[in-house]
């Protein structure tokens, strides 16, 4: 039976993405896995409200409580970008938080 190009399967790509990226395993994510993705989330919530906001058009049309439920889904937003791997902030961060290795040692 063929594949229609359409058809996307993320179960075929779950091991890749898991071997690529730790921060994609949602079973063992670690306190400072959630952190560093939490803080990620917090530096890129403000970038994409500001976006939305220079694109969203005039602000003087907005109803009332608009910029609450924008900035509920740049957060939003910003959250789901960084449990995807964001733009390696988290990666940093993890970086510098494991204990360095010292040779010799197991």
């Amino acid at each position: 039976m063929p594949v229609h190009p359409m058809n996307i399967s993320l179960s075929a790509n779950w091991s890749r993405m898991t071997a690529i990226n730790p921060l994609f395993v949602k079973n063992e994510v670690t306190k400072n896995q959630k952190a560093a993705r939490d803080f990620e989330a917090m530096l890129l919530t403000p970038v994409l409200d500001s976006l939305q906001t220079t694109f969203a058009g005039d602000p003087e049309d907005a109803t009332p409580g608009a910029s609450d439920y924008r900035l509920m889904g740049a957060q939003a937003l910003a959250s789901a970008i960084a449990a995807g791997g964001g733009i390696g902030v988290a990666r940093l961060i993890l970086s510098h938080l494991q204990t360095p290795k010292v040779p010799g040692q197991g």
